[in-house]
């Protein structure tokens, strides 16, 4: 069970962070404000994580100060669920509502190899657009 929550622990940080750096921020903050502020005044919790966001977001790409951010949370969410195990459930409905579901059948696959990246990487499971493709040939 400790790996369980460990698991969740990870994962919620990871998912939090995530958010704060997506407009899905603004749907998920309350929740998140009351989850992590388990009697405490929620204003004052929702502040607490927008600082961690504003972090996030100024961190534009430097991986050390995001996970800085996740490891924050980490030990927040570690602390909540010592404190109330009754919260892993919540959290776990957080995490199911807000994490993308990956398409059936869809392996992601990626590799970068010789190289240093300045800027922006962006992972997708699929990205769309109007291009339309000619008809196969028979």
């Amino acid at each position: 069970m400790e790996a369980e929550i460990a698991q969740l622990v990870t994962t919620g940080a990871t998912t939090v962070v995530g958010l704060m750096a997506t407009e899905a921020w603004t749907q998920a903050r309350s929740r998140l404000a009351a989850l992590f502020g388990r009697g405490r005044d929620a204003e004052e919790v929702s502040a607490e994580l927008e600082e961690i966001r504003v972090e996030v977001v100024r961190a534009d790409g430097d991986a050390e100060l995001v996970g800085d951010q996740a490891a924050e949370l980490r030990n927040r969410l570690r602390r909540l669920l010592r404190q109330d195990p009754q919260a892993a459930a919540e959290l776990a409905a957080l995490l199911r509502e807000f994490t993308p579901r990956q398409q059936p059948g869809t392996t992601v696959h990626n590799e970068m190899n010789h190289g240093t990246i300045h800027g922006s990487v962006v992972q997708a499971g699929s990205i769309t657009h109007n291009y339309q493709s000619p008809p196969p040939k028979d």
